[in-house]
């Protein structure tokens, strides 16, 4: 039966209709067809029903999945493009089936710690992408008064470091600093987003191509540390905050205990610290290297469990690419950071598969949750009235990564020869098939913005 079409009006003809026998819908995977108007999905029948539209499309056995929704990119532009930019990472994230990001605070210069660095990045991405675009704000020592406004700007909320964030541009906030800005998100019903690592419990490490000396200089007490001061502050204030690229498993007891408390936090990990394994890691390898580390097998099992548990909310890249010449056999002087914005889809199905997960959860993980997050409820989800972003994926191909057929700026990467179950095989941007050589289509979203994102 054709589901009920709610706000969106019903032409005598659809412009696009998508048939897929593995349709992954709210309530689960199955034969469905999805009938576009528009920019919006109008009506969600069955696969055999008979819909008008202009054009029809059947997928057959592949997988009909709603566009991913990264909510942790770093695009770096205007002020190191050379690292990545917005024309680069969108069409790499168009070709990995993500259909909206949210854009980091810092790496770029200036970093987006007020309303002039935040026009100077809508600048540099106004017409320049290929995928949907929002912008997180930065929380740093002294810009309470500048959050505010960032805010009333449209910022998806405030990332801040509780350690050095490895540029000096964008600072880190001590205790205090933490937990005022708790408050501040607080007054602002904002949400705080948080890197957690304590600097107490970080150790330098002495220049080595060791990545055993690289892993002990960043232990796991690092993230713990942190993670309870942060936990303390949100349930002193009553601050929403969220937990950044969780790596290690032994903060999940705290994380659960927050929870049960009412404490409202929310977490996220990475394909990487869900693929690799610390034993693994050959010396000198530095593109596998990312604060905080990845850890060992067991760990990345526990996270795992965590996943199926629903303590780990969701699944983002970090996606951090960085020029080769940063990248020595020096784990103490190589810069860090993991692109996988292309692959991330591909590399968390292997994985997921491997161990009996679904489709489904997947797609919880990768589009639902992190459009919840910010709340974009039009994206993330095939439902009638969403933003028609759509993803036809290939779950049982197998393929080998090749870094010459990245798309963003550096093809490197660790994943480079890894063998992956899974391939995106097209991607629709509102309605329309994105080409990532052809014009680019993205827009820029703003939070709770009726005019340009109504909710």
């Amino acid at each position: 039966m054709i589901a009920d079409p709610g706000d969106i009006a019903s032409p005598l003809v659809y412009d696009l209709v998508l048939r897929s026998r593995r349709a992954v819908l709210p309530d689960g995977e199955r034969p469905a067809a999805v009938a576009i108007a528009g920019e919006r999905i109008a009506v969600i029948g069955d696969y055999a029903d008979p819909i008008p539209a202009a054009r029809t499309e059947d997928l057959g056995d592949l997988a009909l999945l709603p566009g991913l929704v990264d909510t942790h990119v770093h695009v770096n532009e205007p002020g190191r493009t050379d690292w990545e930019g917005f024309a680069t990472a969108t069409r790499a994230g168009a070709a990995g089936g993500v259909t909206t990001l949210i854009d980091m605070p810092l790496n770029a210069i200036p970093p987006t710690v007020d309303t002039a660095a935040l026009d100077a990045k809508r600048a540099a991405a106004k017409g320049r992408t290929w995928i949907d675009v929002g912008f997180w704000g930065g929380a740093t020592p002294g810009n309470e008064t500048d959050r505010e406004r960032l805010h009333a700007a449209g910022v998806f909320g405030f990332k801040c470091f509780t350690a050095p964030s490895g540029v000096d541009e964008f600072p880190h906030l001590d205790g205090p600093g933490l937990h005022r800005a708790c408050a501040v998100a607080v007054d602002l019903d904002a949400l705080l987003l948080v890197h957690a690592e304590d600097p107490a419990h970080l150790h330098p490490a002495a220049p080595s191509p060791s990545y055993a000396d690289f892993l002990a200089s960043r232990p796991p007490e690092a993230e713990t540390a942190a993670i309870a001061s942060l936990i303390a502050a949100a349930r002193a204030t009553g601050a929403r905050v969220h937990l950044l690229h969780l790596a290690t498993a032994d903060a999940l007891p705290l994380l659960r205990e927050a929870r049960r408390d009412g404490v409202r936090i929310t977490a996220e990990t990475c394909p990487h610290y869900l693929t690799f394994a610390a034993e693994d890691i050959p010396d000198a390898s530095t593109i596998h290297k990312c604060c905080p580390p990845i850890r060992a097998a067991a760990n990345r099992e526990a996270l795992w469990d965590a996943l199926r548990e629903g303590l780990i909310d969701l699944v983002v890249s970090d996606h951090s690419p960085s020029p080769p010449d940063l990248r020595t056999g020096d784990f103490a002087t190589s810069w860090g950071g993991i692109a996988s914005l292309q692959i991330g889809l591909p590399v968390l199905w292997t994985e997921a598969r491997r161990r009996g997960l679904t489709l489904a959860e997947l797609v919880q993980w990768t589009s639902t949750r992190p459009a919840d997050l910010v709340g974009l409820d039009r994206k993330g989800r095939i439902a009638t009235g969403a933003d028609a972003d759509l993803v036809a994926f290939e779950p049982d191909r197998s393929w080998t990564v090749r870094a010459a057929g990245l798309l963003h700026r550096h093809p490197l990467t660790p994943y480079e020869g890894r063998i992956l179950r899974g391939r995106v095989a097209a991607t629709w941007l509102r309605g329309t098939r994105v080409d990532t050589e052809g014009a680019p289509r993205g827009r820029l979203l703003h939070r709770r913005d009726p005019q340009r994102n109504p909710r």
